[in-house]
This record gives structure tokens, C-alpha cells and sequence, in this order.
């Protein structure tokens, strides 16, 4: 297994269908409860233990979710109401060294709950003329806003199995 990408690369073949929109919302909905699960009985070794080597620790990635996912809710708001709005790129590796990445993970697992039922709500209310709507990307270049929403369910999903795959590897 890949330990940097336990799932592989985000990826989907032809062109995205409405049926593949819905299924990755429904990850994005889900997302919060499954992480919960996923760290609700790990300690604060465990926490601070890296998902592999040279990687964040499973606090950070909690962290991180929570801080990406912020980022992604408001590129989508740019997206939907400006006109192919340039998004502006954040250094996640030194967020992630930040003091605040050393707060207890309820935070920002309670945070992402919260954030993930107001841009659910966003994304169900999408009309197919704002699902193609774009932003540019610095790195990636353009954007479109239902790319995105697979992007994120992937992202979602990425992070999750980094903490899984871990816990399952350390019989936790």
C-alpha cells in the first residue's frame, strides 16, 4: 500500500455525471462522523504519532481537515458568485506546525461537523449553470465547481484512510 496515498490520486473517468456529483456529496456529509469514529478512542500518543515517515501526525491531519475543508467552503462560495475568481493557495505545511495544530482534535472535529452541514447544504442547492462555474487555480488552473466537490469528497477520504490505515497497521 502507498502510505501517501492509500487511495490513490483523485481521479474519475469521461465526463462527471450528476449521479457521481450526489455520491460524492453524500462523502462529503459523511466524512465528519466517520473521522470521529476513526479517532474516538485514540490517546494522545497515538494523536501525535505520524501516519508514516516524514508525515503529519494524525492530530495534525485532524487539523488539517478542518482547515482545507474551511479553504474549500469559501473557494466554492468565490467560485459560485464571482466571475472565475483566482483563488489564493495557503502553505498548509506551515499551518500544520502552528500552535494551534497542538489543541485537542474535539475542536476541529466539531468545527468540520459544523462547517460540513452548512456546505452540504451549499452544494445541494447548486444549479447545474454553478456546477460549471470555475476558479483558477495558482498551481492546477482551472477549476470547476462540481471538479471540485469530487476533489474534496477524495480529499475527505485521503485523510480518513491515512488515519485508518494507521490504526489498522498499529492494531489500534
Amino acid at each position: 500500500m502507498n502510505e501517501k496515498y492509500p487511495i490513490g490520486t483523485f481521479q474519475y473517468d469521461g465526463e462527471i455525471t450528476d449521479q457521481m456529483i450526489a455520491g460524492w456529496i453524500n462523502e462529503i456529509e459523511g466524512l465528519p462522523i466517520l473521522l470521529r469514529g476513526a479517532v474516538k478512542n485514540l490517546d494522545n500518543e497515538q494523536l501525535n504519532t505520524p501516519y508514516r515517515s516524514g508525515g503529519w501526525t494524525i492530530r495534525q491531519v485532524v487539523h488539517h481537515l478542518a482547515d482545507s475543508h474551511m479553504n474549500a467552503y469559501v473557494r466554492f462560495k468565490l467560485a459560485i458568485t464571482e466571475e472565475n475568481p483566482v483563488i489564493k493557495l495557503y502553505e498548509e505545511t506551515k499551518w500544520a506546525e502552528l500552535p494551534d495544530y497542538n489543541s485537542p482534535i474535539d475542536i476541529s472535529s466539531s468545527l468540520l461537523e459544523s462547517l460540513h452541514k452548512r456546505w452540504v447544504k451549499l452544494l445541494h442547492s447548486l444549479s447545474h449553470d454553478d456546477m460549471k462555474k470555475t476558479f483558477i487555480h495558482p498551481e492546477s488552473g482551472e477549476v470547476s465547481v462540481r471538479e471540485n466537490i469530487g476533489i474534496y469528497a477524495w480529499h475527505g477520504q485521503h485523510h480518513l484512510a491515512h488515519i485508518t490505515s494507521l490504526c489498522k497497521h498499529k492494531g489500534w
